[in-house]
């Protein structure tokens, strides 16, 4: 008999899976460029969903986990919010308190995972354009893109959250990382990186071990010629798109880890900034250069979810609960936004 957890997650799984058939059958079918307004629109019904989800976490969210008495869900507290009060006179009303937790952890997961995804989205745009991919073909590439990336995000989560059951110690290792690497990106903001497909490994060593077509064709990422089959250039970029969420993987699950231990929420939040992130592409591709205080953002708020897991065992016991790390997060979104408007870039002239 299939558990309720495992029922309720293949639901979920389902679920997503048939809005991204629809989205490459029906609503991507053709291929263009997505508009500001498109890609305005888009971005908000992806978040709208999300937001939907964090409603049904606040009032089902006990659901995943198959909780029927108090001392389940007591057992389930102290493994994955040990900072949680519960009221052990009610299962009703602790019911209730942990499901609210539930909602917060997953809302500032999502968050997040939405606003390094930004930083996801600069390092794609340079593969695109240093690639010269014609933007007609961009939705397909990022559409295959975020397919993969679903599947090595599951691997990744989980493989995180048993390592991090069995070696709580791995919370110190994700927390040194995230300072590490908050403290490099900032220093590193004002590089202007290029990509030069020529001399890129993957590039070197596909060339070398398969046959590459010298050329894209009508957007095919496998063509076949006199009986043989030849990898396209399109296909490479979609690779390096892969090993590009790969990387920032390793940022953005150990700083979700941070708000959260529970393996679910960190999935759940994790596809949903996922399955947005094709619109939030053709949107930051218009604006990217307003909002130029957003690596010092990001670069901020790795270095506090790092910390965060470091000291994580002070945390919990003056009680930071969830709500605060909300609060941080979008604290700094709002300030980037503000700053950014209020000192618009410069360009190169200084004009």
């Amino acid at each position: 008999m299939i558990s309720q957890e495992i029922f309720y997650f293949g639901l979920f799984c389902i679920a997503i899976l048939t809005v991204l058939i629809l989205d490459l059958t029906v609503i991507g079918r053709n291929r263009h460029v997505l508009t500001f307004k498109e890609a305005s629109i888009w971005t908000g019904v992806w978040v709208s969903l999300a937001l939907l989800f964090y409603v049904f976490i606040i009032f089902h969210g006990d659901k995943f986990h198959n909780i029927s008495n108090l001392n389940d869900l007591v057992a389930l507290q102290h493994k994955y919010a040990p900072q949680l009060k519960l009221d052990l006179s009610s299962f009703e009303h602790s019911l209730e308190i942990y499901r609210k937790n539930m909602g917060l952890e997953y809302l500032g997961g999502y968050l997040i995972e939405y606003t390094l995804s930004m930083d996801n989205v600069f390092v794609i745009m340079l593969i695109l354009s240093g690639f010269a991919v014609n933007e007609k073909y961009y939705k397909q590439v990022l559409f295959w893109g975020i397919l993969g990336a679903i599947v090595l995000r599951f691997l990744f989560i989980f493989t995180g959250a048993a390592l991090i059951q069995k070696f709580e110690w791995v919370l110190l290792v994700f927390g040194g990382f995230l300072v590490f690497t908050g403290i490099r990106l900032f220093i590193n903001r004002n590089n202007d990186d290029k990509i030069e497909p020529q001399d890129h490994w993957l590039v070197k060593f596909l060339s070398k071990h398969f046959r590459v077509f010298p050329r894209y064709f009508k957007g095919y990422f496998l063509i076949r010629r006199k009986k043989l089959i030849y990898i396209t250039p399109l296909f490479i970029v979609l690779l390096l798109v892969e090993v590009t969420d790969l990387i920032f993987a390793t940022d953005s699950i150990p700083a979700i880890f941070a708000v959260t231990r529970d393996p679910f929420l960190v999935f759940f939040s994790n596809i949903f900034a996922i399955i947005g992130l094709r619109s939030l592409f053709f949107l930051l591709m218009r604006v990217m250069n307003v909002f130029h205080y957003l690596n010092i953002g990001i670069s901020f708020l790795l270095v506090f979810v790092g910390f965060k897991l470091l000291f994580h065992t002070w945390l919990d016991g003056i009680g930071f609960n969830s709500v605060y790390s909300l609060y941080v997060i979008l604290l700094t979104l709002a300030l980037c936004i503000v700053f950014s408007i209020l000192f618009p870039k410069k360009d190169k002239a200084g004009t």
